[in-house]
């Protein structure tokens, strides 16, 4: 399967980015192709240009200047994202991304009265993902970040897209044993892809 790694952190040395280099060698191991994009580390701009805002909903215009970000959702068979919760949803560079290339002609189509999936080779997206907040705070606010992802980001993807949510709350308050073991725990789940 081809596998697009979205990870968003801005430290190459963070726990983050040992969940994602966990991830990343379990789907090696089992055969996958993983394409990483670090959007930290590639220095991706997340905000729309007033240039850009202009286009964005004119297909094939809306592409100048993200063409290989582009390609590489394309490509993709699975969509894995690496990112810590910040505020109770994603990091702005992740949101970024997402606004500036899951536009009209590229993740979606306006069709009349709903959208057209335009994504439909995903047909799996992981989300690996710490919170600094409790179990039942996240329960109790509604958990944002897992309803953009399941209701909207999933539903631009293929029919019965499968959507894998690896995540670790208390994450400030976590000690070394637990830490280690949650990696492990993305190793195992990713072995099993």
């Amino acid at each position: 399967m081809r596998v697009l790694m979205i990870q968003a952190h801005p430290r190459a040395d963070s726990y983050s980015a040992a969940l994602r280099d966990a991830a990343r060698g379990a789907l090696e191991a089992a055969g996958h192709t993983v394409e990483l994009r670090d959007l930290y580390a590639e220095g991706f701009a997340p905000a729309l240009s007033a240039a850009e805002h202009a286009v964005n909903m004119i297909e094939g215009a809306n592409e100048a200047g993200i063409e290989d970000h582009v390609a590489a959702l394309r490509r993709a068979e699975a969509l894995v994202l690496v990112y810590p919760t910040w505020w109770y949803g994603m990091p702005a560079m992740l949101k970024g991304w997402f606004d500036r290339i899951w536009s009209p002609g590229i993740a979606f189509r306006l069709g009349e009265g709903a959208i057209e999936p335009l994504l439909t080779d995903i047909r799996r997206i992981a989300v690996v993902t710490t919170y600094g907040s409790p179990l039942w705070l996240l329960w109790w606010i509604g958990w944002p970040d897992y309803k953009l992802i399941s209701r909207g980001i999933r539903r631009l993807c293929g029919k019965g897209c499968r959507l894998d949510w690896v995540s670790l709350h208390d994450m400030d308050r976590r000690q070394r044993p637990e830490l280690d073991a949650f990696v492990t725990k993305i190793h195992t789940h990713f072995s099993r892809w």
